[in-house]
């Protein structure tokens, strides 16, 4: 049973109602592959051992346990929200080595120190104490393991345009995060039909003229389905709890929770960093 310490409520029984409705069970396996592997390019699977035992923090609807339970020996799927976990059920019901665990992040019952590798896919950001939820999950590897997180980013060093479109995001989230889950679906679908689709379409044009898309936002759906379009739009607009971080942030974020070595992307979906915990003794 998930505590009701570290976590916001309205956000885990907003997650709940997302992946109830976004399951992933009818997107293209090949896309979700795709940005399965955009996130854990840097990840050392070589480094992993035989039959090797880790986690998934904020499991979600199971979507990226998907692709990590093949490739280890025992998985730990956590999340908070108990609707979420139902999902991630039934999307790994043909993997035998997952356990699932109804958990807010930061009172996790896993052992401390005995994870081969771990990790939280858009997750932490919309934590109440990023921190010590961070801190947790570290606490669960053995030293020398591999962590890796995606953190939204700031948009720190972008243009004036960029950082005002952002502000103006940032308000219309506020707003829409706060509506029914009927109204608040239904503006994100509207918003994935005018602003998203239109944008990713026009990035894709640029791109196929020979220019850089990266000036259009959006562009990083330039190749993604309709359907993740609008589960991004209600995840970016249906989330009153969102934390934005600069690359020296979330540095320091990794590195105070006791991981050593960050590396983090260089290019799309901003953050992805990866760290290993540093020995216990130094």
């Amino acid at each position: 049973m998930a505590s009701p310490g570290n976590l916001d409520k309205s956000v885990v029984e907003g997650f709940g109602e997302e992946w109830s409705r976004f399951s992933n069970e009818h997107l293209d396996v090949a896309e979700l592959q795709v940005m399965f592997e955009l996130y854990t390019s840097d990840f050392p699977w070589e480094d992993l051992p035989d039959d090797a035992e880790g986690f998934d923090a904020g499991c979600g609807s199971g979507r990226w346990a998907k692709f990590f339970a093949p490739r280890v020996g025992l998985l730990h799927c956590v999340d908070a929200s108990e609707a979420a976990l139902g999902v991630a059920r039934a999307a790994l019901a043909d993997q035998d080595n997952v356990v699932f665990h109804h958990e807010d992040l930061s009172s996790m019952g896993l052992e401390d120190a005995s994870c081969d590798f771990g990790y939280a896919l858009g997750v932490l950001h919309h934590i109440p104490d990023t921190e010590l939820a961070t801190v947790t999950c570290v606490a669960k590897l053995k030293p020398g393991a591999p962590f890796l997180v995606y953190l939204y980013h700031d948009l720190a060093g972008a243009g004036w345009l960029q950082r005002r479109i952002l502000g103006g995001v940032t308000v219309m989230r506020i707003l829409v995060s706060r509506l029914p889950l009927r109204l608040r679906s239904f503006v994100a679908d509207v918003l994935a039909t005018v602003v998203y689709w239109p944008l990713a379409r026009l990035a894709r044009l640029v791109e196929r003229r020979g220019a850089d898309p990266a000036g259009v936002p959006l562009f990083q759906y330039r190749d993604r389905s309709f359907y993740v379009m609008r589960n991004d739009a209600l995840d970016r607009f249906g989330t009153r709890l969102e934390k934005r971080y600069s690359r020296e942030q979330v540095v320091d974020l990794l590195e105070g929770a006791g991981l050593e070595n960050v590396v983090l992307s260089e290019g799309p979906p901003w953050w992805v960093a990866v760290g290993w915990r540093r020995p216990t003794e130094r």
